[in-house]
């Protein structure tokens, strides 16, 4: 049923994309910010607290109201995992940046993808050269489908094969948005022991589905070439498990997703990445192939487990 429940997810998702202030991540933004106001006390033990709570309560009550609906009928718990799946997995919740970027680019107006990326990222993007603004493009990109699709998808499954139902999605997207949201502010908020515990938590959440993401690019792309760049250089693009993906992406494309050190010495360059050229505007059409090879990787494979199940 599992693989079912994803595919008219994803069906879902692509016919009608959700809203950015649709009223479900508004209200999971405000029990996070309601947990956050209430226990963020500075002391480390608060911090994990707060958390496990901000996670584990909607993933708690997700897979709740799933066996709950078992017990009545299989198809309303199936139709609550197909809706459980659609607000938290998918492209469209931020593809409409990549292919408006790309689409300015391939009407010749940096001006405007920069702005795009600006609004995007929330950074000042004015001053970016062209190869640069490509890199970054690609980079966040790719980012962005392991943390709304791939990795939703990893704990989707390992929760649903241990029988807590539809949890691991949830579970997973407050993860990564709490790594994000509890970061430092400008007012002092929140604590640093609560930004240690959603970046710490993060760290462990990601560590497995980062690297089947990084597995799966690697096969339908240059297989060698990933796996050399994953093994060997992954804390050059990032830290932690973004530096993996990226890595692999870099090596399954055989594109440059990292700066040179210095632009005018090749010899610090030799060897990896410096071998492979620079992004350019096909490298985003490979992008998206990549991505959705991907996709019909794990599905395929996903589809393979349930016939064997059943």
């Amino acid at each position: 049923m599992s693989f079912f429940a994803i595919l008219i997810a994803l069906l879902l998702e692509q016919a009608r994309p959700l809203a950015f202030d649709n009223p479900v991540h508004a209200g999971l933004r405000g029990w996070a910010r309601t947990v956050r106001r209430n226990l963020d006390a500075g002391q480390s033990s608060h911090g994990w607290v707060a958390w496990v709570l901000a996670v584990g309560v909607p993933a708690a009550v997700a897979g709740a109201v799933y066996w709950a609906l078992w017990q009545f009928s299989s198809v309303l718990a199936f139709a609550w995992t197909v809706g459980i799946l659609y607000v938290t997995l998918g492209f469209r919740q931020f593809s409409h940046h990549f292919s408006e970027i790309r689409q300015a680019l391939d009407a010749g107006d940096d001006a405007s993808a920069r702005e795009k990326l600006a609004r995007w990222l929330r950074v000042d993007a004015s001053s970016l050269p062209r190869t640069e603004l490509l890199r970054q493009v690609i980079e966040h990109s790719v980012l962005a489908a392991h943390r709304h699709v791939f990795g939703v998808l990893v704990c989707f499954v390992v929760f649903w094969a241990i029988g807590l139902g539809p949890s691991g999605a949830v579970f997973y997207r407050l993860a990564e948005y709490l790594s994000r949201n509890w970061r430092a502010r400008p007012d002092g908020t929140p604590s640093p022991a609560l930004q240690h515990a959603a970046a710490t938590a993060w760290r462990w959440v990601d560590h497995v589905p980062a690297r089947l993401t990084a597995l799966g690019f690697a096969v339908v792309g240059n297989f060698e070439e990933a796996v050399a760049s994953w093994r060997g250089d992954a804390e050059r693009f990032a830290p932690g498990s973004d530096g993996v993906v990226l890595a692999a992406t870099s090596g399954a494309l055989n594109v440059r997703l990292t700066p040179r050190a210095d632009p005018l010495t090749l010899e610090e360059d030799e060897g990896d990445p410096g071998a492979r050229p620079d992004p350019q505007l096909a490298h985003m059409g490979s992008v998206v192939g990549l991505v959705w090879r991907a996709v019909v990787l794990w599905m395929l494979l996903l589809a393979l487990l349930t016939l064997a199940g059943l």
